[in-house]
């Protein structure tokens, strides 16, 4: 794929930094570098140059390097024009280029143009937006093993599995003579066995990086004055509410992003749920509404030194329907309870004191059980919901394959359509509109 048009972005973060960066890609690169600077670049050496202007005029002064393709990461001939970082000084550079010929990329274009090129496939590619969004060291560290090839290489090790197991079931019903004596020769039965193991375990480490990529949504929720502001101030370990005792305090939903053992999580404090005359306070209510709706996991947040009933918060599990809930017995320290952590069911209870901090490390490692995540050393693979989908459809097609052995045709076609929905996670077979879809998140300039 070599496109008829060059393209151009500034790649650094918008504002103010020591050096900013307008990174060039495309068939018209190199007229455009040499007319930029004034002399055809060298391949891939740092070189002090000056930027000039269409009356020859210094822009700016700084680094050109020049890639010739397919020795780039575009896999075309790219220019990197590393300037000073002031906004206005990287607008000149940009309108520069744009005069030299070249359009504004859109986003994530240049990455899309190394797909295109074969310098990556679509999971690695997923894996540069993933590795600039990364919130903490372990998403770091996930991004970059999908990014190094090393999911792509499962899936792959996968597909070929697959194509194996499809190569006998379509010789069997070329040479039917054959039937009984190649597929039990072969194993056709422990291989699709086999297979679907290597998927299953694919699909746990996929999951376990799905979830240190989207984090986890955690409501904080309950009636007014149970501490739910204290207790979101103790978790961020800063004073992000503002905590009094007059009920209705919060009356807006307030949010802050932690990191617990390496997962981001999205805690969110809500004002508290009762009827109210104040018209503020029923806005705070109904978003607090919308936030449980939309929650992962459910703190629902009692007072020690209140008696309550057992079919309290009934109406809060009605609407938060699908989430997994925490009962959170706060304010301990008025009460002779001690910290503790236990599990009756599908509830998990926690007593803890937001005032004093006492059993907040319990609640933390509740939350990371009930959210799913798995706390061993194994860096898992960064992926997204789409692969998961993916991974079990294939899932899904190897078992009805392996009930079909008996009907060969039924057999081969659960095989391919296994193949198929692999192969959407490495862009092996992609739709243009799933491509358009993926990449308009990047940002530009990538």
């Amino acid at each position: 794929m070599q496109p008829a048009d060059t393209i151009a972005a500034v790649a650094t973060a918008y504002g103010r930094a020591g050096i900013g960066v307008v990174r060039v890609s495309g068939p018209g690169t190199q007229s455009l570098a040499t007319s930029l600077i004034g002399r055809t670049p060298p391949a891939r050496h740092a070189t002090l140059s000056e930027f000039r202007d269409a009356d020859g005029l210094a822009i700016d002064q700084g680094i050109a390097i020049f890639f010739p393709g397919p020795h780039s990461y575009t896999g075309e001939d790219v220019f990197e024009i590393q300037g000073h970082g002031g906004v206005a000084l990287l607008r000149m550079l940009l309108r520069r280029c744009v005069e030299l010929g070249a359009r504004v990329a859109e986003p994530g274009e240049f990455t899309k143009r190394a797909f295109l090129n074969d310098k990556m496939d679509l999971a690695q590619a997923e894996s540069v937006a993933d590795l600039i969004d990364a919130s903490s060291t372990d998403a770091v560290r996930s991004a970059r093993r999908s990014l190094a090839g090393e999911f792509s290489a499962r899936v792959n090790a996968i597909r070929e599995q697959l194509i194996g197991i499809r190569l006998l079931v379509e010789a069997v019903l070329d040479f039917p003579e054959e039937q009984v004596d190649l597929i039990d020769r072969h194993d056709v039965l422990g291989q699709l066995q086999a297979v679907q193991g290597d998927i299953t375990t694919l699909t746990d480490s996929a999951t376990q990086g799905n979830l240190l990529r989207e984090g986890v949504r955690v409501v904080l929720t309950g009636a007014p004055n149970v501490g739910k502001s204290s207790l979101m101030n103790r978790l961020a370990e800063e004073e992000v509410a503002i905590v009094t005792e007059v009920p209705g305090t919060t009356r807006d939903v307030l949010q802050r992003e932690l990191v617990v053992s390496g997962l981001p999580i999205h805690v969110i404090d809500t004002a508290g749920l009762r009827e109210s005359d104040d018209p503020v306070e029923r806005i705070g209510v109904s978003r607090s509404l919308q936030q449980l709706e939309q929650a992962d996991v459910v703190l629902e947040i009692r007072d020690a030194s209140v008696p309550c009933t057992d079919d309290a918060g009934s109406d809060l599990v009605r609407l938060s329907e699908g989430a997994r809930k925490i009962l959170v017995i706060n304010k301990i320290d008025l009460t002779s309870e001690t910290p503790k952590a236990s599990q009756e069911g599908s509830v998990d209870k926690v007593w803890l004191s937001a005032k004093t901090g006492s059993g907040i490390d319990l609640l933390r490692r509740t939350l990371l059980r009930v959210s799913g995540r798995d706390t061993t050393d194994e860096v898992p693979f960064m992926a997204r919901e789409r692969h998961i989908h993916s991974l079990r459809q294939t899932l899904a097609n190897a078992q009805r394959a392996e009930t079909e052995v008996a009907r060969l045709e039924l057999c081969a076609e659960e095989l391919r359509l296994a193949q198929q929905a692999l192969g959407q996670i490495t862009g092996e077979f992609s739709a243009d509109d799933l491509l358009g879809e993926i990449f308009s998140r990047f940002c530009i300039g990538k």
